[in-house]
């Protein structure tokens, strides 16, 4: 810069040959005091990488794409939300805690176009397609100079003192949930493409210039560029020296220039044999363990979610030094290696140097000028000028050829998994007791799931009238494994194994998988699915293709489910039960045949996902006895006998009678005959008599047990009349 003005004034004072004295005056300032080397001459790598948000911290101004940290510029407090779930009769209600935060994030000093991926805590925020793994709003502010006031800023700090941060890229987060994260603001990084497209170095280094720079050669395209450090004058400096690139004084600017191109012919006048014999023809080729014999270059990958990569050059002969440069730059591996390269290639060349002893007619060649020295192979450059005694001497350095495009890999990528999130699935029905504890209320369960792999969670709402009120549930469990049936498995008995029915299911999406499960593992209660109404396991899971599966070796009415064997048809819903994935809801005042409504609403759905169950009862009732038989006496009285079964002690560990599970034990029995009336009795044991008159006649008998808060399902039994072999 000082060239350009030393340039100016020099030639307003003193003509031609002032101006010729000016560029040198402020070439020699250039080089010495303005673009010296400082010790850090840019910003280092991870200034990128670390959000901060203290006061004064500079912005960087962004080129092409970059992946930065930027700066928490405004935030609010901690935001916690409530959300109470009743757990029952008689049971404490439990009570959820969740928190979100609201904040705005500087990026740029520049406009920008937009925003790709956000990665919080290292993991994804925001996909490549811009969906959001977490609930969260969202809105960024370009950095133009009419934009105006986030309304979400303006509301909390007022209109008149929120400021539009014109000029500014920033994002503004509202309400982000910070489960994910142990509910603290995460460390984010962004994905910003402030221009469309790579960028070549020379265009950036002369927008930040403004016009006291033009970039007048080609310079190496780099796809993203931070111009970040203690001034400008750093970023500059950086970017042109790993371009290998230079300054040449005009009137009015300074011209970027690299590599070979138009040259000055020059050829020794002779005028230093007289004045400064020492001058004539000086070539000085330094020591080659003067120059670096290694260079090491640290940027950023976008291969590898522009994580830090370093690529290294080596060149034979002697020396031990070892060049390091950092640049706040992304490019591929391949242009990162080529650059050290022809930076290596640079410093050997550089050692050697000419001087050159002129007469008047050189005034115009200028500091930065491109000559080709009679003799001489090669294009030079014009490192110093100066002016003593009538002679203007020039020392010159090669000008290194243009470096062949090199190849390099950037090593393995680990990037962050981008799965798409997909639409909400949600499933809901009455549940009976699967892990030994008895409910007093209806109990339901809520399974979800969504269309696609990324699919976390959902909130709930719940409605026990029809729809008329709503009441927030709470949120889902771990991503369920679900679907529908595509073929359904037909009537078998309960009490065996069912090797022939086959059940075929399509799951939610492609990377849902179910597994094989052994006896032990099938009495231990692997594989237990609701399937329809009916609780199934299953022993062999067969992938047909895409999202289909094949169920056999089939344990049928699982856990009381039998009345609901063969009931299920195409569309039926189909929910793998684990722990982790059931949220269970326990409502007190519903009755049977009530229905309960359920939206659920995860990160990806413009519309709440809908379901229904309807209450059967299944949750409070015992299950229907079993072994239902008529032993005849002598006396001719008949005892019909039956077998109780419990809602607990499925695993019948001791080998004798199950719990009883309820208050008391009573059954309800009904007798009808083919003539004459019903008669219904309750009796206290598993077992009652039937009288001779009645047996003599055809009886339908069914037992039903009568539970703390419901009554079973009923078992039947046929007596045909005495003498009749039917």
């Amino acid at each position: 810069m000082a060239t350009v003005v030393l340039t100016v004034v020099g030639g307003l004072v003193g003509g031609p040959v002032g101006a010729a004295v000016g560029a040198a005056l402020g070439n020699a300032f250039d080089r010495e005091v303005l673009f010296k080397p400082k010790g850090r001459e840019g910003p280092r790598l991870t200034e990128l990488r670390i959000q901060t948000s203290s006061y004064g911290t500079q912005i960087p101004k962004l080129f092409g794409t970059m992946r930065v940290a930027g700066s928490v510029i405004w935030a609010t407090d901690l935001i916690e939300h409530r959300s109470t779930q009743s757990a029952g009769k008689g049971r404490p209600s439990v009570t959820n805690y969740s928190y979100t935060a609201s904040f705005a994030v500087a990026l740029s000093a520049r406009p920008i176009l937009s925003i790709g991926r956000i990665w919080a805590d290292g993991k994804l925020l925001r996909g490549g397609a811009g969906d959001f793994k977490v609930r969260t709003g969202f809105r960024l502010h370009p950095g133009g100079e009419d934009q105006g006031v986030d309304p979400l800023i303006a509301a909390a700090e007022g209109a008149g003192a929120a400021p539009a941060h014109r000029g500014l890229a920033y994002a503004v987060f509202e309400d982000l949930e910070l489960a994910e994260f142990g509910n603290r603001i995460p460390a984010l990084t962004f994905e910003v493409i402030a221009d469309s497209g790579a960028m070549a170095a020379g265009a950036i280094v002369r927008e930040l210039g403004g016009r006291a720079i033009e970039a007048g050669d080609a310079t190496p395209m780099l796809t993203g560029f931070s111009a970040y450090g203690a001034s400008v004058r750093a970023a500059v400096e950086t970017l042109v020296g790993a371009s290998g690139a230079w300054f040449r004084a005009e009137s009015e600017r300074l011209v970027l220039l690299a590599g070979g191109g138009a040259a000055t012919a020059l050829e020794d006048s002779g005028i230093g044999s007289v004045s400064r014999p020492n001058l004539r023809a000086v070539r000085t080729i330094a020591a080659p363990d003067s120059a670096p014999r290694s260079m090491s270059l640290s940027y950023y990958e976008p291969e590898r979610d522009y994580q830090t990569g370093v690529q290294r050059a080596v060149r034979p002969g002697a020396g031990t030094r070892e060049a390091r440069l950092e640049l706040a730059a992304a490019m591929p591996a391949g242009a990162a290696k080529t650059l050290v390269e022809a930076g290596l290639a640079r410093f050997d060349l550089e050692r050697e140097r000419r001087a050159l002893a002129l007469g008047w007619s050189a005034l115009g060649v200028r500091p930065g000028e491109r000559v080709a020295i009679a003799g001489e192979p090669g294009i030079w450059r014009v490192d110093r000028w100066s002016l003593e005694s009538m002679v203007v001497t020039l020392e010159c350095l090669r000008i290194a050829p243009a470096m062949l495009a090199a190849e390099a890999s950037g090593g393995r990528a680990l990037p962050a998994p981008d799965l798409a999130i997909g639409t909400t699935i949600v499933h809901a029905f009455e549940l009976p007791p699967i892990d030994d504890m008895l409910a007093n209320v209806p109990r339901f369960a809520i399974a979800a799931a969504g269309t696609e792999p990324g699919w976390r969670s959902a909130a709930l709402l719940l409605s026990i009238d029809d729809g008329a009120t709503w009441s927030p549930a709470g949120a889902t469990g771990l991503p369920a494994v679900l679907g529908h049936v595509v073929s359904p498995p037909g009537a078998a008995p309960a009490g065996l194994a069912d090797h022939i029915s086959r059940i075929d299911i399509a799951l939610a999406h492609a990377d849902m998988l179910l597994a094989d499960a052994d006896d032990t593992a099938l009495d231990a209660g692997a594989n237990l699915a609701m399937i329809g109404g009916e609780l199934i396991q299953f022993a062999r899971a067969e992938p047909l293709g895409g999202a289909l599966w094949r169920l056999s070796g089939l344990w049928r009415g699982r856990r009381g489910t039998e009345p609901a064997i063969g009931t299920q048809e195409v569309g039926d819903p189909f929910t793998l039960l684990t722990r982790d994935a059931l949220a269970m809801h326990d409502l007190p005042g519903i009755s049977a045949g009530s229905r309960i409504r359920v939206l659920g609403q995860g990160v990806g759905d413009v519309e709440a996902a809908a379901t229904s169950a309807v209450a059967t009862g299944i949750s409070l009732a015992p299950p229907a006895p079993v072994h239902l038989a008529a032993v005849e006496a002598a006396d001719g009285t008949t005892e019909i006998r039956w077998v109780r079964r419990s809602r607990i002690g499925w695993r019948w560990v001791d080998g004798l009678d199950a719990p009883l599970g309820e208050e008391s034990e009573r059954y309800r029995v009904t007798i009808a005959p083919t003539s004459g009336a019903e008669r219904i009795v309750e009796v206290g044991t598993s077992g009652f008599i039937l009288s001779p008159e009645e047996r003599g006649v055809g009886n339908s008998i069914q037992v039903r047990q009568i539970g703390t808060h419901a009554v079973s399902p009923a078992t039947e039994l046929w007596l045909p009349p005495l003498g009749d072999s039917a």
